[in-house]
């Protein structure tokens, strides 16, 4: 348990570690896992805007994020591409503001790499409303992205509403990348989406287990790296993500089949 000083800070992150490696296994199984970047890019940039019209970054990375999640989903594209282009879109405009506004480099760096240990009650509210609305929704979407994904052809034939699961998983994954990003950091975001589930579809024999590993190996590596990041005097987000990595470099613990999207749901 971390000093009653930042303890704040730790339950401010300790959600959304959770909730990331959920939505990480649901983009790797549509083959968006890019998303958690180029979402982040930009919910970093638009962070930065809120920042010089005196917004919290918490509150204007969210608005840059799920905007640009409804514009991909209403251009129809799909898969990484889209999020390519939003990583150098946002890369390009955090610079620029950076560069443009008095806000200079240091806050700059500061969107990218995360305010963990000065987050606060509000930081705190919006990331556990943010994972509960997350954990209400992704049991009921994801039997539908996976038959989405297995049987692409069913929604158009059976004439289902199928717009609406698939938006509402963009505007989620758009609003939780946003508010990990302002929280934990750029990079800390996206190995918390990337990672974890990687490894999960690796090592887990179906999707159920796919699930609980994803989040036990965010939640576990969280609170791992918050520990070591205080210990140390180390900043939060560079511990993290060293340890993530660390963790997916170990050899396989177990033998057998692999979970891949197209064997098992």
């Amino acid at each position: 348990m971390p000093d009653h000083l930042f303890l704040i800070p730790f339950l401010a992150g300790l959600p959304l570690a959770v909730l990331l490696p959920l939505l990480g296994n649901l983009l790797r199984l549509r083959d968006e896992w890019l998303a958690a970047l180029g979402l982040a890019h930009l919910a970093g940039a638009a962070g930065l805007a809120g920042l010089s019209l005196h917004l919290p970054a918490v509150l204007g990375a969210p608005l840059g994020a799920v905007l640009a999640a409804t514009i991909k989903f209403l251009s129809g594209a799909r898969g990484n591409s889209a999020f390519a282009w939003m990583i150098l879109a946002g890369w390009a405009a955090t610079l620029l503001l950076a560069a443009n506004s008095g806000l200079g480099e240091a806050l700059a760096h500061a969107v990218v790499e995360g305010q963990l240990y000065f987050a606060s009650a509000r930081e705190l509210g919006i990331a556990l409303a943010v994972c509960v609305c997350g954990l209400l929704l992704v049991p009921r979407l994801t039997p539908r992205l996976v038959r989405a994904r297995l049987f692409p052809l069913y929604e158009r034939a059976n004439r289902l509403p199928a717009w609406r699961w698939h938006l509402g998983f963009d505007l989620l994954a758009a609003l939780a990348i946003a508010v990990a990003t302002a929280t934990l950091g750029l990079m800390a975001a996206f190995a918390l989406v990337f990672l974890p589930s990687w490894i999960a579809f690796r090592r887990a024999p179906d999707w159920r287990r796919a699930a609980w590993l994803a989040a036990g190996i965010g939640l576990a590596a969280y609170g791992l790296a918050f520990a070591i990041a205080l210990r140390l005097d180390q900043p939060f987000a560079p511990v993290l993500v060293a340890l993530l990595v660390v963790l997916a470099a170990l050899p396989r613990v177990r033998h057998g089949e692999r979970f891949e999207p197209g064997n098992r749901g």
